[in-house]
């Protein structure tokens, strides 16, 4: 398990292809974070967060003791001294922040999903992820709020007003898209097309989740957690009470910035994953 040194100030940085995310800890105290869109300069992008979320902390860079990058573009962070598997970070973080165990994490972000199954001492036991396309992601939410012409943070709420939420067939997003246009076509509401593509995306992450087996306690993080029609489609589709931290899109940061702590861990041998859809 991680050790948490006390006053020892580190940074985790995320690095993801839609999204970079920055957690700066204390010790065992979260005392810094910042979020924005990765854009065309992920380097740039990471530095200027850490920068703020080094502000916030009331910081500056050379109180910081190391600094861990983790994600898609880990090795593009040149203020990082060292990388890990978003797969370890993303469970480091989970399990720090999960006050009573968790022994299943689905963590849906900008252009995969993932499920991570844990032993009773935390540790990976195995893992399944989904990274060949965008079905069942962030993306694929936000090119449907594009063409439903709904804000995406006004998604989760929408759906929860749904009447008769309408079957969607494809994940795909092309083939989404043009599902979506019919349905449009043929008067249905955009709250039950909504509540739809959340049930088609639950029920994808669902075939991943049971492939390593659910296990409660369940822990739903990534950016898509804050929508709270997924979360409950997700529920619906598990049969189990999901567990959201506050800020769900920081999660594997925190892991990063806790193995920052301790180069041990997250290096832990871990079962083979079951590969990718």
């Amino acid at each position: 398990m991680t050790r948490h040194v006390p006053n020892v100030l580190t940074a985790g940085i995320d690095l993801g292809s839609v999204c970079t995310k920055v957690a700066v800890l204390a010790g065992d105290e979260l005392v810094g974070h910042a979020v924005a869109p990765t854009g065309h300069h992920p380097d740039a992008t990471a530095s200027q967060l850490l920068q703020q979320a080094l502000t916030m902390a009331g910081k500056t860079p050379e109180d910081l003791s190391r600094v861990v990058s983790t994600g898609y573009g880990r090795r593009r962070a040149s203020a990082a001294r060292g990388t890990i598997s978003e797969i370890s970070a993303n469970a480091t973080g989970a399990a720090w922040l999960a006050a009573n165990g968790v022994r299943t994490i689905i963590d849906i972000g900008g252009q995969d999903s993932k499920v991570i199954s844990l032993d009773t001492r935390g540790r990976i036991d195995n893992f399944v992820m989904n990274d060949k396309c965008a079905a069942g992601t962030g993306r694929f939410l936000e090119v449907m709020a594009e063409l439903l012409r709904v804000p995406l943070e006004e998604f989760g709420e929408a759906s929860l007003h749904a009447r008769d939420p309408v079957k969607i067939d494809n994940t795909c997003v092309v083939y989404a898209k043009s599902e979506v246009h019919s349905l449009l076509a043929h008067g249905a509401q955009k709250a039950d097309i909504i509540a739809g593509l959340h049930r088609s995306i639950a029920q994808r992450v669902a075939v991943l989740a049971r492939r390593v087996g659910v296990e409660s306690p369940v822990l739903f993080d990534g950016g898509p957690a804050r929508n709270r029609g997924l979360r409950r489609a997700l529920e619906e589709e598990l049969a189990v009470r999901l567990l959201v931290p506050e800020m769900p899109q920081i999660v594997t940061a925190i892991g990063a910035a806790l193995i920052a702590q301790d180069p041990d861990a997250g290096r832990h041998p871990t079962q083979t994953g079951q590969g990718q859809q």
